[in-house]
């Protein structure tokens, strides 16, 4: 099983990252502020305007390190890695069949199915949690999604056409996020959820979900290429140059669990508030740096947390779902299994 390795985050305006033996180090205005063992990481992440300097761009990229620069807000920018270390006959075989419509369907189906499983357990543990203290239409609202969600599930083990089953993820996304706001236990109107909102988002809940789920892009991003699969070819996203499509198919199993409840986490237990929020020129709201300081940290140890993995049957870090689910879909294109088992949170 792989070792679960770092990812060194960045936020730092002005910060300076340079080689010193087998060690990043940090600098801000000619001043040491970080050292940290290469070998211990498998990513850095810059967000903001940080400088890296170009020996340790080639050291990371012979080192298998990745480097990815964010804006401020979240919004990727650009990725420098090394050679791919791909398998060309498992990413021949991933063209094949994201190109076989019956063949898609299968794998499409199995996305969809981790996504809407995951979506309930959200509504499921908030009103178990939490259901005493809602107020009546409150709990009625999440009921009736649960409910819908359920629906959803059993026509997706009936349905055969990709297309029809995408159509399935989005009726569930919907039904999730038009009840997102119940789940939110804050006062006040600032931190409401009205709807789902992106480039830019336009309120401070929804700038929280798209920075974690950039990082967990990142994340799905990283573990596919390390097992030599195309991150742009994908099954439920279909290609469009530029998007990381089977990244972000695979993000749609974890983003209920390391981005929703985490982002739920953070506003209900007031560890990030009003104050920790900017609305720029052009209506985009966004993290303030202390902000997005404390999100990384919260990201980092829910990553260290265990959990048990329900196909392999084993308790493991969370950080490493993405690096196994990753492995589990190159086992099934390469013929090992007979289906791609979703991650079903329990």
């Amino acid at each position: 099983m792989r070792r679960q390795l770092n990812t060194l985050y960045i936020t730092t305006e002005g910060a300076w990252l340079k080689k010193d033996g087998a060690n990043i180090v940090m600098q801000v205005d000619a001043v040491e502020r970080a050292r940290v063992p290469a070998h211990m990481l498998e990513s850095v992440v810059c967000i903001g305007r940080v400088l890296v300097s170009p020996p340790l761009l080639g050291y990371c990229s012979e080192q298998g390190i990745s480097i990815s620069y964010l804006t401020e807000n979240g919004r990727f920018l650009a990725r420098v890695e090394g050679p791919v270390s791909g398998n060309v006959l498992l990413r021949r075989e991933q063209y094949r069949r994201s190109d076989d419509r019956p063949r898609c369907a299968a794998i499409v189906r199995n996305l969809v199915l981790g996504k809407v499983h995951n979506q309930r357990a959200v509504v499921a543990r908030a009103l178990r949690d939490h259901g005493d203290g809602l107020a009546d239409a409150s709990r009625a609202a999440l009921r009736q999604a649960s409910k819908r969600l359920q629906h959803v599930l059993d026509k997706l083990m009936r349905e055969p056409d990709p297309d029809v089953l995408r159509g399935l993820a989005g009726e569930a996304g919907q039904t999730y996020f038009s009840i997102f706001d119940h789940l939110v236990r804050t006062e006040g109107t600032v931190l409401r959820f009205n709807g789902r909102s992106r480039r830019p988002p336009t309120d401070p809940v929804n700038a929280l979900l798209s920075f974690l789920y950039t990082l967990l892009t990142h994340d799905c991003r990283s573990a596919l290429e390390a097992v030599g699969l195309d991150p742009a070819v994908g099954f439920l996203h279909r290609d469009r140059p530029g998007r990381p499509s089977l990244a972000l198919d695979l993000i749609e199993e974890f983003r209920p669990l390391l981005a929703d409840r985490l982002a739920l986490s953070l506003l209900n237990r007031r560890q990030l508030g009003e104050r920790h929020f900017v609305t720029l020129d052009n209506g985009a709201v966004s993290l303030r740096e202390d902000a997005r300081k404390t999100v990384l940290t919260a990201y980092q140890e829910r990553k260290r947390e265990d959990l048990r993995h329900a196909f392999l049957d084993e308790k493991l870090p969370i950080g490493l779902f993405p690096a196994i689910q990753a492995q589990l879909l190159a086992r099934h294109l390469r013929g090992d299994l007979d289906a791609y088992p979703p991650f079903l949170w329990k």
